[in-house]
Order: structure tokens, then sequence, then C-alpha cells
């Protein structure tokens, strides 16, 4: 009887181990919307790429895990990451508050600028304060005159902005009143709107805008206006997790500053965004 005790239990325990070993071999699924330029896309032949998609796969390295990336639309990302369609979503997507309700986020992982993309020649290519770039949150007294100068010449002009973005929540908050608010699914949507001539301007991170000017058909394409980053802009980019999955929000932090701290986030930045946008965490 002993021996079939031992022998039941030896059994359960190698089962108990085999289990735990399917669990560490799991694959993790992470999510991009594979349509933000240059922070994910998706290329002609179907293949991800993107500063994201670099990221995810070095963090997955120092994790010593094996992932899957997979595509998701924007407008149902953080829907999909609740359902728990996927473990991870790395979509540039800004730590703000509304969002810590329902998410939780690893620390940041790149820190940029928002501002306006328009075309030579057109109203608004002289649009105050280009070059230039302002904190929101922490300087609210030169944000405040920023937005004064801006609105004689963005009075009843219209902006494409993708919608459910920060940005289009910042347009909506300081200058609903002033332009006309047009929202898209994704970026590249409204650039062709752009081209086009039916809008005025795009609201968008800087990233994304020096991506569409090193395009032929972006040739005139210009930054213009004072860069704005914090408010509803938040703390920066991030992975965001299932709210108390603490285990894997800890094993992304230690990777993502480990990265930082070595230097490959500051090498994929300027990769990818042609300048360094490394968060500090410390």
């Amino acid at each position: 009887m002993r021996k079939w005790v031992s022998g039941v239990a030896a059994f359960a325990l190698a089962l108990s181990a085999a289990a735990f070993a399917n669990a560490e071999e799991k694959t993790l699924t992470i999510a991009t919307e594979g349509a933000f330029p240059p922070f994910n896309m998706t290329r002609s032949d179907g293949t991800l790429d993107g500063y994201e998609i670099d990221l995810a796969k070095d963090l997955c390295a120092r994790m010593e895990v094996k992932c899957e990336i997979v595509t998701q639309d924007w407008d149902g990302a953080i829907p999909a990451l609740l359902a728990r369609k996927f473990d991870v979503l790395m979509a540039a997507m800004s730590i703000t508050p509304e969002r810590e309700k329902m998410v939780d986020f690893s620390i940041p992982y790149q820190l940029g600028l928002m501002g306006f993309g328009v075309m030579a020649g057109t109203p608004l290519a002289d649009l105050p304060g280009t070059g230039e770039a302002v904190n929101i949150g922490s300087n609210p007294e030169k944000f405040a005159e920023v937005i004064e100068k801006w609105k004689p010449l963005l009075q009843d002009k219209i902006i494409g902005v993708q919608s459910g973005s920060s940005n289009s929540i910042f347009l909506e908050k300081y200058l609903k009143d002033v332009v006309e608010v047009r929202e898209y699914p994704s970026t590249e949507e409204h650039d062709l709107d752009l081209l086009a001539g039916r809008v005025d301007a795009v609201f968008a991170a800087y990233p994304v805008l020096m991506g569409d000017m090193e395009k032929p058909e972006f040739k005139d394409m210009k930054i213009v206006g004072t860069g704005v980053r914090g408010d509803v802009f938040g703390k920066g980019a991030a992975a965001a997790f299932h709210k108390g999955d603490t285990e894997l929000k800890a094993k992304f932090d230690k990777a993502i500053q480990a990265a930082i701290d070595d230097g490959t986030i500051k090498a994929l930045s300027i990769k990818w965004f042609k300048s360094d946008q490394t968060p500090s965490n410390n």
C-alpha cells in the first residue's frame, strides 16, 4: 500500500512538474496595431516591422520567453486585452490616468513629442513655435501662450487625427472650439486626406510625421508649431497588461530598464525615430 501511495505521489509530482514546464514554455502573445509607422507597421509581404517590433523581440530574448506578435485594430485594443485575446499590448499606447483605470502599464519605453504636420505652402505652414517644445503639465503658462498664438491661424481649419488616440483627446480638450476635428481609423488614412487637401493639417506623434516625410509623396510635408508632451499624452508609451498581471509586468519592467541602461532603446529610437526618445525611468 505504501509503495502504491508512493507511486501515485511520484506520478502526481511528475505531472505537476510537466505542467509547470509547459506553463513556462507557453508562448507569450504580444499584440500591436501594425498600422502606426514607425512604431509598428505591416510590410507588403505581411511581415511586421517597426520600433515596437524590434523592441518586443529584444525584450522577449531578455526574458527568455517565446513570443508571438499579432495585430489588433486600435479601436478594439483595450477591450481585446481585457478579454485576454492576447497577453500584452505594445501599440504606441501612452500611459494616461483614464487608461490606468482599465489596464496596468510597464515603465515607459518611449517618450516623444506630438505636433502638426502640414504641406508646404499651405496656410498653416507658418504656425508659430516651429522647432520648440513644451511640457503641458510642467509649464502650463508657456503652453497657454502657445495656444493663444495658434488660435488665429487654426480658426475653422480641418485637422485630421487618429480616433481614440491621445492626440484626438488633446484636440478636443484644447482646440475643439477653434478647429474641426476629423477622426480616422489610422494615421495612414488621415495622411492620404492631407495629400488630397481634404484636411488642412494632421496632428500626430513626431516619429509618425517624420516617417511620413521620408516617403516621396510627402517630400513637401513639414512639422510645424510647438511640439507638445505631458498632460493628456501621459508619461510615455508603454506595454499594457490585464489588471493584476503583476508578475508579467515585473518581467517587462526589468527587461525594459535593462534595454534603457545598455543603450538598446536609444539605438532603436535613433533607428526608427531619427532621435533619442529614451524615457528616464530611474
